[in-house]
């Protein structure tokens, strides 16, 4: 889950880069087509085609759907969006996550994961103090669809790894991004700039890796486990900021970051400490 939040958090910055020339279908669509021929190689190297189609459809199309409304939904927000806010309501989605576990997977839910869920967010205010007018635009209603719909398809996720192979999941997601996305964006596609290539090619790698590491994830992991190291993406946030724009955070991030980061390892520690 690391990796997986690690990989999304470059995506986001390819991402918001590439939002300001680009409708957001067209983004999500991109980041689908290009990561498509990662995923096929993947799935010939594991000989697993014959897996594609043992797979439990209605399921992965439902999955497919949220999918590109998460990656739509939140491109669109980067544009009027800060990072930090948009982060801020999506971080919103392990609590979301967690919820569902109970409901729809019939996971027991320990006081103690609520407890690091809750205490994780509070980090996440702390780091960000967002400006509570943007809690109120289009942008913040995109990003709060955009949560709904990413808790959404890791709860099918997880559903789906009880009976169909990693490499099924991977490439029908994508495939299904790719080729929905391209339809949808069509009408409206704006021709990439050759400068772009290389962000669409960031793209790919990121949004392959993240999704197989998100998969692998959910499938060995409880899913009320695994969610609240959503909350590490502040700490990629950090990096990226002051790699990318020369931000360096205030003693309000680092003590956040310090509130996320020791939320998580009280979830190890009291997962390890289950008997």
């Amino acid at each position: 889950m690391l990796i997986a939040v690690g990989c999304f958090s470059l995506m986001d910055a390819f991402m918001k880069t590439l939002a300001g020339t680009y409708p957001p279908i067209q983004v999500a669509a991109l980041r689908g087509m290009a990561a498509l021929p990662l995923v096929t190689f993947y799935v010939l190297w594991r000989r697993e085609v014959a897996s594609l189609g043992r797979v439990r459809w209605g399921l992965h199309v439902l999955r497919g759907v949220c999918n590109i409304l998460t990656l739509s939904l939140f491109s669109y927000a980067l544009k009027s969006l800060p990072m930090a806010e948009a982060y801020t309501i999506f971080f919103i989605a392990p609590l979301l996550i967690t919820a569902l576990s109970t409901v729809v997977l019939g996971e027991r839910v320990r006081p103690a994961h609520w407890l690091a869920i809750a205490v994780g967010l509070l980090g996440v205010l702390v780091a960000m103090r967002p400006d509570q007018e943007a809690f109120f635009t289009l942008g913040a209603l995109a990003v709060l669809g955009a949560a709904t719909c990413y808790a959404l398809s890791a709860i099918i996720g997880r559903v789906l790894t009880r009976t169909d192979s990693t490499a099924s999941l991977v490439f029908w997601t994508t495939a299904f991004v790719a080729v929905s996305g391209g339809v949808l964006a069509q009408p409206g596609w704006v021709p990439v700039q050759p400068s772009h290539w290389p962000l669409v090619a960031g793209l790919a790698f990121t949004g392959f890796f993240g999704l197989l590491a998100i998969t692998q994830a959910f499938r060995h992991g409880q899913a009320a486990v695994v969610a609240p190291f959503e909350y590490t993406a502040l700490a990629w946030g950090v990096v990226l900021d002051w790699l990318l724009w020369q931000t360096v955070p205030d003693e309000a991030t680092l003590l956040g970051g310090a509130i996320i980061i020791g939320s998580g390892l009280y979830v190890v520690r009291k997962e390890r400490a289950k008997p």
